[in-house]
């Protein structure tokens, strides 16, 4: 049997010296008994596309999801994703085709669930805001079960002003989730021997967003006198994933372990980072007159998130009709833009900074000449190279990658133009802030009042490396250097016995000697694209906004 455990957002920075110091037996245990090491995210390291990697083998050039949303055509406008825009087949999929039972619970980006040989619970992508909707489980049945496990909770109940004992009450809350998904899983367990069973935790990431600045004293969101009166509550948080790994261990003794999280973490410094006025100061872009209609649209977002009591949310937006949700967070990401005076612009996303080339007649305002496009974009590239930081004395971007370096295959047409690897002065990220056309620095300080709540609040923030650890019967124990986030599709199909299709990304990890066998042709899946209705995007959309993903 497989017990895959997904530990949303972990890293090796934190489990390494809590193993070590016994705050993390359990794991202590994996990482000595097992392989283990870092593992690579996609580029960028965000939920949806390393996720979908992870489950399909594939690079998002491939599998075609690239974040939460997709630009519309040559519009500037977006619409939310969900799993029926992914273009590869699962690795669910292909464990059921081959006659495997699977169990697969809370995995970000499989809404709506796929039919699987046995059981499926989509992540938090789920647009309901209860947490027994049938809806978002396969078969309908399940949530029967949810329901009588307490709920399978999706950590959103952030909140926009922190006040005070909100931290300890969060960590109360993400611990009660853990062990509310745990019930649900020993429910499921106690039901059937699974070939494939896997529990997705989001803790580690929601806590490592909000918790970093308590637990890391070097970082200049700390308050030493708050950590004194709060204790480390990250630290907390992964002790309780610890000791829940622990107890799935006990109940499945034999069981070959795959440990694995999307993408690792940090600390976020105190500086914020306003791509488009970058972009306005070197010629590239031009605000709009009249640019407050962003600011509008962010307001409008935000203040129904706040405001509007749960229950009404989705029937609001779909009494409004036509995709309000959609065209909100268009207009927050473009609405302040002359289109007609702009090369390049960026939906100026925290977790994905990115730039878009506005090209004659692949988009609706095109301005760059096709002709002119390499031209243009190496400008752009130069620019963004010789950027450099007033405040820390150093380059801004460590690295730009043209979309068609970094992906491959036939979605790559929807990803931006380039894609930014920022630095981390200090060894502390950048806060990306939306610039809603304004004048202002490039870079600058963030206001004191915003350190506490969503985005530019949170004192943790993604990192490239994750974590996988393997461990059973027949893998070789010690380190495991150079995985990617795409090697652990092929590897859980070699570790089930199933054949690995050919031509994948990724690879069989070098630790499972002669299971490693069998291959089959790859076929790209291909189902029909479902829109999110008005009131689902909603509910998508608040989600995001409390988790802290849009601005």
């Amino acid at each position: 049997m497989l017990l895959i455990l997904g530990l949303d957002g972990a890293t090796l920075d934190l489990i390494a010296p809590w193993a070590a110091d016994g705050t993390l037996p359990n794991l202590a245990r994996l990482l000595r008994e097992g392989a283990s090491g870092r593992l690579a995210a996609t580029v960028p390291a965000a939920t949806f596309p390393s996720w979908t990697s992870f489950m399909t083998g594939v690079n998002p050039g491939r599998h075609g999801v690239f974040d939460f949303t997709r630009r519309d055509g040559g519009d500037y406008a977006v619409r939310f994703v969900n799993a029926t825009y992914r273009k590869a087949r699962t690795i669910w999929r292909l464990m059921s085709d081959a006659g495997r039972r699977v169990a697969v619970l809370g995995v970000p980006g499989t809404y709506p669930p796929e039919p699987v040989n046995g059981c499926m619970l989509s992540g938090f992508d789920t647009p309901v805001t209860t947490e027994t909707d049938a809806s978002f489980a396969y078969p309908a049945g399940l949530a029967d079960d949810v329901a009588a496990a307490g709920g399978f909770p999706f950590a959103d109940f952030q909140e926009f002003s922190i006040g005070a004992g909100w931290h300890a009450e969060a960590c109360r809350r993400l611990c009660a989730g853990i062990e509310r998904k745990l019930r649900l899983a020993e429910r499921l367990l106690d039901r059937e021997r699974w070939d494939c069973f896997m529990l997705m935790f989001g803790e580690s990431d929601t806590a490592a967003h909000h918790f970093w600045g308590l637990h890391d004293a070097g970082s200049p969101r700390h308050d030493a006198a708050q950590a004194a009166a709060i204790g480390n509550p990250l630290r907390t948080v992964y002790a309780a994933l610890d000791a829940a790994i622990g107890r799935l261990r006990a109940r499945l003794p034999d069981a070959t372990v795959v440990i694995a999280s999307d993408h690792g973490f940090g600390g976020a410094g105190t500086t914020a980072l306003h791509l488009n006025r970058f972009l306005a100061q070197s010629d590239f872009l031009r605000f709009a007159p009249r640019a407050a209609t962003a600011r509008l649209a962010g307001a409008l977002r935000s203040a129904a998130v706040r405001a509007v009591p749960e229950r009404w949310q989705a029937r609001a937006f779909r009494l409004a009709g036509g995709r309000l949700a959609d065209r909100v967070e268009s207009g927050v990401r473009f609405g302040g833009i002359d289109w007609a005076g702009t090369r390049a612009f960026s939906e100026e996303l925290g977790y994905f900074p990115s730039i878009w080339m506005n090209v004659q007649g692949r988009d609706r305002c095109g301005t760059v000449a096709v002709a002119d496009y390499q031209a243009t974009r190496a400008e752009l590239i130069a620019a963004l190279e010789a950027w450099r930081d007033p405040i820390h004395g150093t380059r801004v971007v460590r690295r730009v990658w043209p979309r068609e370096a970094l992906y491959h295959g036939p979605c790559v047409a929807a990803a931006p133009d380039l894609v930014l690897e920022l630095e981390t002065p200090g060894g502390y990220s950048y806060v990306g802030l939306p610039s809603y056309g304004r004048d202002g620095a490039a870079v600058g300080v963030l206001d004191p009042a915003a350190l506490g709540g969503k985005l530019a609040g949170m004192s943790g923030s993604h990192r490239p490396d994750g974590v996988v650890i393997l461990a059973g019967e027949g893998i070789a124990a010690g380190a495991l250097s150079g995985a990617h986030i795409m090697d652990l599709a092929p590897t859980i199909l070699a570790l089930a016995g199933v054949a690995v299709p050919q031509g994948w990304d990724g690879r069989v990890l070098p630790v499972l000697g002669e299971t490693a066998t069998g291959t089959q042709p790859d076929t790209t899946w291909s189902a029909e694209e479902r829109d999110y209705d008005d009131g689902e995007t909603a509910e998508l959309q608040r989600r995001l906004e409390q988790l802290g993903y849009l601005a």
